[in-house]
């Protein structure tokens, strides 16, 4: 089988990802190839190669018989999630601290603070941020084949997200000085206070998520994050 160009096959990864991560694709449908491949304008076989790719990543589930479905995360599948994000971007964050502070990461504190110190916090604006700064992170920490797993896992938390499309604005503020603290840290060149700042922030995002899904956390689960 003659594979479809590079750039036509992660353009169809990338589109066919967001509207998963959006909700655009109801879990309960069966995705068609060629459905997509219209709507997207792109040929059928840069189509079915990033499907198979989003299955192989996560995002989807193959059911025999039944077809290709957005995958449906179980608790096992947010803790699994929760507890490589703090292997992953635990390590960024002591990491990037042994290098000290670059101007990505300090762009993004400058858009936070104006957001921490408002009134009324612009929830949506401060979870781009947030997003944007532990990209920066990564970066930082200099370490591509770190980066690469982080980017491999980006996709199962936004839709582990769509549980929880917004943080509250009492949430969002908290997670705002989170990320403040966790650049002090790095700007002080301190690297595991970075990565227990990490690790905490990380533990009350998934205390969050579960909250509001009605969960409870396993008391196992983030320790470290409460050291």
């Amino acid at each position: 089988m003659i594979k479809p160009p590079p750039l036509r096959r992660d353009d169809a990864y990338a589109r066919i990802r967001d509207l998963v991560v959006s909700r655009a694709i109801d879990p309960d449908e069966p995705l068609s190839e060629r459905s997509l491949a219209e709507a997207l304008g792109l040929g059928r076989t840069p189509v079915r190669e990033a499907l198979r790719a989003l299955t192989q990543d996560g995002l989807l589930v193959v059911h025999p018989m039944r077809g290709t479905f957005v995958r449906r995360l179980s608790f096992d599948d947010l803790r699994e999630i929760h507890e490589m994000r703090l292997a992953l971007e635990g390590l960024a964050a002591f990491l990037a601290a042994t290098r000290g502070s670059t101007p990505d990461l300090d762009d993004c504190v400058a858009q936070l603070r104006p957001l921490v110190a408002a009134e009324t916090i612009d929830v949506d604006a401060a979870q781009q941020v947030g997003w944007a700064f532990h990209d920066a992170l990564f970066r930082a920490a200099e370490n591509g084949r770190l980066t690469a797993a982080y980017e491999a896992l980006r996709a199962q938390s936004g839709l582990a997200l769509q549980t929880m499309r917004r943080y509250s604005p009492d949430r969002t503020r908290q997670a705002v000085r989170e990320h403040l603290d966790i650049h002090a840290a790095i700007a002080a060149r301190d690297p595991e206070a970075a990565q227990q700042r990490m690790w905490r922030h990380l533990a009350s995002a998934f205390d969050a998520r579960l909250q509001a899904l009605g969960a409870t956390r396993p008391q196992d689960t983030g320790r470290k994050g409460r050291s």
